[in-house]
């Protein structure tokens, strides 16, 4: 997918006082001032899904991280007029996890809606490569947990397969998230609502 780059978008992005210095390492204590859970979104994209779990959960800790700056642009937007004392967001890649929090500070992590990256030369940019697996073992708690919602078959084939034979253990597999009966609320992406129609929607949770 195309993303239209914003001119000035990193300076507006970071204006909101929802944002964070990626630069600078997070201090999960001091910045929530208190202890409840720590919950963050991977890729993030425009925000409906965090913005939404932190007004439905004032009790946990949201934080979302998404790399394009443009797209992060729209989140602050939507979060001019709000008051949510348990959410922040970073404009930051994946990759730089460990330079922001510490190890075994995370209680779930959720990636929504990842890029496929179809090509199989492109295997170690998915969020759910080995690689990136290591990096989540790290940040989660002994009691973490990893929730995966991808619309690409081929995507969630490869995360199955990926995500349990690196050690995780996997629960709740859904092959049609949108003709099952849940027992939670499915809070949707933009992107889920826009194309959610069009194909089945994987989900899964997996656990250390």
């Amino acid at each position: 997918m195309r993303r239209k780059n914003i001119t000035g978008a990193k300076d507006k992005v970071n204006k909101s006082e929802y944002i964070l210095d990626e630069n600078v390492k997070v201090d999960l204590s001091k910045l929530f001032n208190n202890n409840n859970p720590v919950h963050i979104e991977i890729g993030m994209g425009k925000g409906r899904f965090i913005i939404n779990m932190a007004k439905e959960n004032p009790n946990i800790n949201f934080i979302g991280l998404e790399k394009y700056s443009s797209i992060i642009l729209q989140a602050t937007k939507k979060l001019e007029n709000e008051d949510l004392p348990n959410l922040k967001l970073i404009n930051v890649d994946a990759e730089k996890l460990l330079d922001l929090f510490d190890k075994k500070s995370i209680d779930l992590i959720y990636l929504n809606f990842s890029d496929p990256w179809p090509k199989k030369r492109q295997a170690k940019r998915r969020l759910t490569h080995e690689n990136f697996l290591k990096i989540y073992d790290e940040l989660l708690k002994n009691k973490g947990e990893i929730y995966f919602k991808t619309d690409n078959r081929g995507l969630f084939e490869f995360s199955l397969e990926s995500i349990t034979n690196y050690g995780f253990k996997i629960k709740n597999v859904n092959l049609d998230l949108h003709n099952s009966i849940l027992d939670f609320h499915n809070i949707e992406t933009e992107f889920e609502e826009k194309y959610g129609a069009n194909s089945p929607i994987y989900r899964l949770e997996a656990y250390r």
